[in-house]
């Protein structure tokens, strides 16, 4: 009733209050009076600067590399060794035993230096760009859609492509393939960088840059996408719960394992593009057609079980470090 129609206080010279429906004073407690009870989600997810994710998968590549080489040798290895008559190599433990008998344990790890000056510039670019991307495509709570986490893991492994991946990786097989040929012409890292740069150009580092683009892209948008998911089934409504580093290795693995078998041809091409018989293909293209007309299908997955070994083990290694590593950082660098 309106103040102004009360017969009391219009008498008295006042006016009477006004009166409101209850669902007006305060909407929020008696709009959906069901739901009081009911349970939300707790906490939220951090969000990391991207400078600490900088940092931390620096350090997290650094270390992974040193302990994965030995398969990353043998998988250059076997995918370089085109048909012969017969194969020099029978498989990846014959790889590692011819190796090992004509070169020694350090055999292994020919070209080690290579993927160091590389892994940690790669890691670093790729969980740079990551948070940089997903921290712009987070809701209100720091979730990230499937969907958004697909495509920000592949602008992930795009960047880390264009930036680190392809010269270092084009340098790497150059290496190798030059270490094992009978007459080596480069005497280490920088001198082979140098003699490439010198003979060929900078184009010369970035032969196979689509291959890359695209091994690197969905590499890094399945791995992104399965250990997101995995984290956020694992946390169920507690966002802002912690994962023991073992299970962060599992899940890790699991990521690694799945971007292996949808990408394993395209590294295959990308390895024969930038070896030293690249000139061989006119393009990415090309050289498929020519590994499907002369060495089968069967060729597009040379160095699968190494592989597997190896991207397995790393994801492993990088997801786990890395996650440590941002939380060791946020002692001497505190979240907002």
């Amino acid at each position: 009733m309106d103040r102004r129609d009360s017969p009391i206080l219009t008498g008295m010279g006042g006016t009477a209050p006004r009166t409101y429906p209850t669902s007006l004073v305060n909407p929020v407690l008696t709009a959906h009076p069901r739901n009081l009870g009911a349970a939300a989600p707790s906490g939220s997810v951090k969000l990391t600067h991207p400078g600490k994710a900088i940092i931390a998968g620096g350090i997290a590549g650094g270390i992974e590399i040193c302990i994965t080489f030995p398969t990353e040798y043998v998988k250059t290895q076997l995918q370089l060794d085109e048909k012969a008559n017969p194969p020099k190599y029978r498989g990846p433990v014959h790889c590692v035993q011819a190796t090992v008998r004509d070169h020694g344990v350090r055999g292994l790890y020919r070209g080690l230096s290579s993927l160091v000056y590389g892994s940690i510039p790669k890691a670093a670019v790729r969980f740079g760009a990551f948070e940089f991307f997903s921290n712009m495509m987070r809701n209100e709570r720091g979730q990230l859609s499937k969907g958004n986490s697909f495509l920000c893991g592949l602008m992930a492994g795009a960047s880390e492509a264009v930036f680190v991946v392809t010269p270092m990786e084009t340098v790497k097989v150059k290496f190798i393939h030059d270490q094992t040929s009978g007459n080596p012409k480069y005497r280490g890292f920088f001198h082979g960088v140098r003699e490439i740069v010198r003979e060929q150009g900078i184009g010369g580092t970035y032969k196979g840059l689509f291959p890359t683009i695209l091994k690197q892209g969905s590499n890094q948008a399945i791995r992104f996408l399965v250990m997101n998911s995995l984290k956020d089934w694992y946390r169920g409504d507690d966002l802002s719960k912690n994962i023991n580093p073992f299970i962060t290795a599992a899940f890790g693995a699991t990521a690694g394992a799945a971007s292996v078998f949808g990408n394993t041809p395209i590294d295959v091409v990308k390895t024969r593009m930038q070896g030293l018989e690249a000139h061989k293909y006119k393009s990415a293209w090309d050289c498929a057609v020519k590994i499907a007309k002369h060495e089968g299908p069967r060729a597009f997955y040379k160095g699968t079980v190494p592989r597997l070994g190896r991207v397995c083990l790393d994801a492993a290694l990088v997801f786990t470090i890395y996650e440590e590593a941002v939380k060791f950082i946020a002692v001497v660098w505190p979240d907002k």
